[in-house]
Parts: C-alpha cells; sequence; structure tokens
C-alpha cells in the first residue's frame, strides 16, 4: 500500500524501511546544520527522535535554519521542530529537551537507549562529552565539524577525525580525542578555510544582540560570532542525516 515513505523504499526496500521505523536517533544541536539533520531523519521515516537544544530562535536565525521564521521567533527550537515533525509523521515519537549539553548535563542521557548520536553542537566542550559517552555505550555517532564563516558546499567530506585537516575545530577535535584515547570519530567536515567576517556595528550581534528575552546564552558571550548563510550548514546537515540513514540500514 501506498504512504508517504513509498518513493524511500523504491531505493532502499520494505526491510530497510522498518529498520529506519524502529530506530531511535538523538540530535544534539538544532541549529542551522542539526535542524536540517532532524528534518531529512523524520523524512526518511525514523521512528523516534531526540531532540536536544536549549535556544529560542532569534531574528538572525532566519537566514540559515529551517524551523526560523518570522512566526516562529522568540519560541523553542525542540518546540517548533517537535510540531513540524508531528506534522511530517504523527506517529513519529519526538523526545524534547531544552538542555544546554555540557559535561555537567551528560548524566541526563542514557546513550544506550539510542541507536545514532549526531553531535550538532558548537562547543568543543561539549562536543568532547558527546564523543566521549557515545565510545563508553559504544553507540554509533557522527560529529560535524565547522560549518560558519564558509561559503563553498561542496567542500564538504565525510572521514574519520584523524584524517581531517583545514577545519580549525577539526584541528581542536583530534587533539582532544586522541588525548581521551578515542581511536574514531566520524565526521563531516570542510576543506574549505574559514573567511574572515566582514564585521561592523550594523551587523554584529556580538555588541548588538537581539536574542529573545529570557534567552540563556546571548551572542555577547562568544568570542566571535560566526557568518553564516542557507546552504552551507544546510548541507552538513543532509550529508549528515544521509550518513545517519546509511549506518542504520547496513
Amino acid at each position: 500500500m501506498l504512504n508517504q515513505y513509498s518513493r524511500t523504499e523504491l531505493i532502499l526496500g520494505k526491510d530497510a524501511m522498518q529498520k529506519l521505523w524502529v530506530s531511535r536517533v538523538a540530535v544534539f544541536g538544532i541549529g542551522g546544520v542539526g535542524g536540517f539533520t532532524v528534518e531529512a531523519l523524520a523524512l526518511s521515516g525514523i521512528g523516534a527522535i531526540d531532540i536536544i537544544d536549549d535556544d529560542k530562535i532569534c531574528l538572525t536565525n532566519i537566514n540559515r535554519q529551517i524551523y526560523a521564521t518570522r512566526k516562529t521567533v522568540g519560541k523553542y527550537k525542540v518546540d517548533v521542530a517537535a510540531e513540524r515533525i508531528a506534522e511530517i509523521n504523527p506517529g513519529i515519537k519526538i523526545s524534547t529537551y531544552k538542555t544546554f549539553y555540557t559535561p555537567e548535563t551528560a548524566a541526563e542521557f542514557d546513550f544506550s537507549l539510542y541507536d545514532y548520536v549526531v553531535d550538532a553542537i558548537d562547543t568543543v566542550t561539549g562536543k568532547i562529552a558527546l564523543v566521549q559517552n557515545a565510545a563508553d555505550t559504544k553507540t554509533p555517532i557522527i560529529s560535524c565539524m565547522g560549518a560558519g564563516n564558509k561559503l563553498d558546499p561542496t567542500k564538504f567530506e565525510v572521514a574519520d577525525i584523524y584524517k581531517t585537516s583545514v577545519c580549525p575545530l577539526a584541528k581542536v577535535m583530534r587533539y582532544e580525542c586522541r588525548k581521551r584515547g578515542i581511536k574514531k570519530l566520524k565526521c563531516v567536515y570542510s576543506k574549505e578555510s574559514p573567511l574572515t567576517p566582514i564585521e561592523s556595528d550594523d551587523n554584529s550581534c556580538k555588541h548588538h544582540c537581539i536574542c529573545p528575552p529570557d534567552t540563556k546564552r546571548t551572542c555577547t558571550v562568544r568570542n566571535q560570532v560566526p557568518g553564516s548563510n542557507a546552504f552551507v550548514p544546510s548541507v552538513a546537515g543532509l550529508i549528515i542525516a544521509g550518513e545517519v540513514i546509511k549506518d542504520l540500514i547496513k
């Protein structure tokens, strides 16, 4: 019988679609990268999705984040994402967490419950905690490296962290993983050298933050607010979703 996933089943097969439907994937960070990952996972037939992000949608997110519109500014990203996923397929089990993932909040999550983990957050301490916890429970994980200050979406590659180059964040992650004895980490990274933001008083969130009221982590605490666009982080997010789907149906 035809259903909303029939076109996907034509290329993956019925057994693969069943595997996806009984799979549970956790996506940490649903901004420019993670939002598109969540969207693609829902569209592909994943049966249970956990979405973790404590941030609210800001006006400056609209240029690149799939859940950001004028209508959703000021709302929690996970709430907007959950509503949209339910509209895609009401049968998907959705769990939302308004949590900023750090080593201090890591205990809130049992990685043994997940079939796959997506790291789409942008703090090194959080990323390392995610990778370490996934390694401890032998849970598959894919991590996104730097997507900010880039213009060429064709420069993304999928590789083990120890085979990456150019990306400054990947360099830090290689060091931190090696220090902790983490032997491998699947990641998506770009070989494009980061651009220097053309910052001014008119376009700087750091000096003129317009984050929604009660936002816990505003732009003013950042060392630098990266430039971004609609076509780089989205591609990274879709690549990640594709890798998750392929790995789950092996």
